[in-house]
This record gives C-alpha cells, sequence and structure tokens, in this order.
C-alpha cells in the first residue's frame, strides 16, 4: 500500500508547490515587469489619492460629465467584486423597460437633443464594468456637457478627439473614449 500511497502523496505536494505557489509568483513577477501599470491596477491619482482605475467604470450622473455604459453588477453599479451581464435576452421585459428607462433620462439631460441613442449608452457591457464608451456616444453627450459647463461645444468635441483611442493593436475593436480620463480632463478645463 505505502507503494502507492508515497508517490501519490509526493507528486500532490510538488504539484501543489509547482501550481500553488511558483506559478503565480512567475505569472506576477512576469505581470510586474511587461505590464506594471495594469498589473497595480491603472490605478489614476490626483494629489496622491486614488481617484480609480482606467480599467474598471464608475458611476457618473452628473450632467457636467460624460456618462458611461451602464453596468448589470448588483448590488452597486460598477461592482468589481460582482462582474457579470445581466443574461437578459433581447426578448425580455426587464431589458426593454430598462433601455426605455435609460433613454428617458438621457433625454431629460439633453432635451434638445434629438439624435439617437448610441446603442452603449442604454446596454451593459458583458463584465458590467467597461470603462469606455464609443467616440459616437461621447459625440451624442457634448452638447449637454458644454451647455452645462458653458464652455464652447468645440472644445469638448477636441477633448473628445484628444482622449480617442484606437483599436487595440490597430485592427482590434472600434475607438472609443475612457470615461474617467476623459471625465478628469473635464475637470481641468476652465469656463
Amino acid at each position: 500500500m505505502s507503494a502507492i500511497v508515497r508517490p501519490a502523496l509526493v507528486t500532490f505536494a510538488v504539484l501543489t508547490v509547482l501550481t500553488g505557489i511558483v506559478y503565480p509568483l512567475v505569472v506576477t513577477a512576469v505581470g510586474h515587469l511587461v505590464f506594471p501599470e495594469q498589473a497595480a491596477g491603472s490605478l489614476i491619482y490626483r494629489d496622491d489619492k486614488p481617484l480609480g482605475s482606467s480599467l474598471i467604470g464608475q458611476n457618473f450622473s452628473d450632467p457636467k460629465y460624460i456618462w458611461g455604459r451602464p453596468s448589470a453588477t448588483s448590488p452597486q453599479p460598477y461592482n468589481a467584486s460582482n462582474s457579470g451581464g445581466s443574461n437578459q435576452g433581447p426578448l425580455n421585459p426587464a431589458l426593454t423597460d430598462a433601455v426605455k428607462g435609460r433613454i428617458e433620462a438621457l433625454r431629460a439631460a439633453d432635451p434638445g437633443n434629438t439624435a439617437p441613442v448610441p446603442v452603449d449608452l442604454v446596454t451593459a457591457s458583458a463584465s458590467g464594468l467597461d470603462p469606455h464608451i464609443s467616440v459616437a456616444g461621447a459625440q451624442f453627450q457634448a452638447a449637454r456637457i458644454a451647455k452645462v459647463r458653458n464652455i464652447p461645444l468645440a472644445q469638448v468635441q477636441q477633448l473628445i478627439a484628444q482622449f480617442t483611442e484606437g483599436q487595440v493593436f490597430g485592427f482590434l475593436g472600434e475607438p472609443r473614449v475612457n470615461v474617467l480620463r476623459f471625465n478628469l480632463a473635464l475637470d481641468a478645463v476652465r469656463s
């Protein structure tokens, strides 16, 4: 019996050390060397205080800011410990009601805006934590922000262009705007 148990226990111990200790330490070290900002959480600081991460969305609802994608996490929006989509299909009445409510909120914040509402402003991403919106989503909100902040629309549009990130590797995804970085830049603008 010991001829079977001893090799099994040794194999178990070796694999536990390799996969439970050595591998995570190596991956963490490589991550910090190759991607130091991302491995540290991509935190954005102002006056040595963390304001948030450029990789996790935040809830902005003040009309003077650009609003990000809705979050499907609970119990609060953008809850990183509860990442996930709503899993509601396109025919689900709860999704339809949620989208209608989000459209109404966008229209109420900017009653003169009759442009079609970009889909990313009324639907959550698969993770519920998306920190970006489409360029169309940012442009849709530009006039409201300019009006509320009493700054020229051209200045807001210039900021959108400045903070537009291109496709990943030049061909993956669509151009996008990081909501937190953009809103911090808006706060730096003097009216």
